[in-house]
């Protein structure tokens, strides 16, 4: 189902760059699609809910949203939050990763610095299903700041810096909100899938069996009767790659031998560890060995003494 809407009035401007990224997305990942219209009618309701500009761009949404979602009731990263916030989450880390990948090899150009907004776009849609992880905010800013540098030091004729920027933990002004890709116009290419990256049909590793994630489609006043998103509405779990310095080198751990005894793990410690290889797989789909040998080591011993790598 197509959607055309009018330009967004100022009051509602901030949720352009989720509804570019939504038409960015649409003939290949649907589900991208789908939850950052959710972000932006989410957004813009918070902004604006009664301006007759506002409400012609936010009722046709909500329209849209409606009409997808129960066309797609088959589709667990529609319905199911779990396997939702996974589907973006992953997408996120791959973009970021190949753009990191880019970054740290000096090649700089627009695909690069395109790679690194939409990522920081999507980790700032995952806060539909609740507060970002701390690890999630940085990958947010720091994509987010990567993307303003690079963009601004193409645009003056400089050689970027590669790798992690002096002080530059926190997103730049531009980028903290603003309606517009830097340096990338509607006539622009789409987001560049990185090599190797699976087209719409990519599947997620199954997820627990878990309640879908009902209506989750916020409700406009005097409007049709939709209730709001669930607000306990537990977030994702978090990623468990650091990026303090943004210089991952692979630890080898000491762990007892698999004979000493099997470890009891919680239901917590067995999702961090299935974490652990989901990001082990994405990491060599880019053929980032030394990332994917980190994370595999930190599940194998998580699972060997249940306790995190130091």
């Amino acid at each position: 189902m197509s959607l055309s809407l009018p330009p967004c009035p100022n009051s509602i401007k901030s949720i352009q760059h989720f509804l570019k990224t939504a038409v960015e997305h649409e003939s290949r990942d649907p589900v991208i699609t789908y939850w950052c219209r959710l972000a932006a009618l989410q957004n813009g309701m918070s902004l604006d809910k009664s301006s007759k500009e506002s409400l012609a761009v936010l009722l046709p949404l909500m329209d849209w949203l409606e009409a997808t979602k129960k066309g797609q009731t088959s589709n667990d990263a529609i319905v199911n939050e779990v396997v939702a916030s996974a589907h973006i989450e992953n997408h996120a880390m791959k973009l970021f990763l190949w753009a990191d990948k880019e970054d740290r090899a000096s090649h700089f150009n627009k695909n690069v610095v395109k790679a690194f907004y939409t990522s920081g776009i999507l980790f700032d849609v995952l806060s539909v299903f609740g507060e970002l992880s701390p690890e999630n905010e940085h990958y947010k800013k720091y994509a987010k700041v990567k993307a303003a540098y690079i963009h601004n030091c193409l645009k003056n004729g400089e050689t970027p810096i590669p790798g992690p920027l002096d002080g530059g933990d926190e997103p730049g002004e531009e980028l903290s909100g603003g309606p517009a890709t830097p340096g990338v116009t509607s006539s622009d290419p789409t987001v560049p899938y990185p090599p190797n990256q699976q087209q719409p049909g990519f599947q997620q590793p199954t997820p627990p069996a878990v309640q879908p994630y009902s209506n989750p489609v916020p409700q406009m006043p005097g409007g049709g009767g939709l209730p709001p998103p669930q607000a306990g509405a537990p977030p994702p779990v978090p990623p468990t790659q650091q990026f303090d310095s943004m210089n991952i080198q692979p630890v080898v751990p000491s762990v007892p031998a698999s004979g000493s005894g099997a470890v009891k793990l919680s239901v917590e410690q067995v999702s961090k560890a299935q974490k652990y290889c989901k990001y082990a797989i994405s990491a060599l789909d880019y053929e980032d060995m030394n990332t994917a040998i980190l994370n595999l080591n930190k599940a194998l011993h998580l699972c060997q003494t249940g306790q995190d790598m130091q």
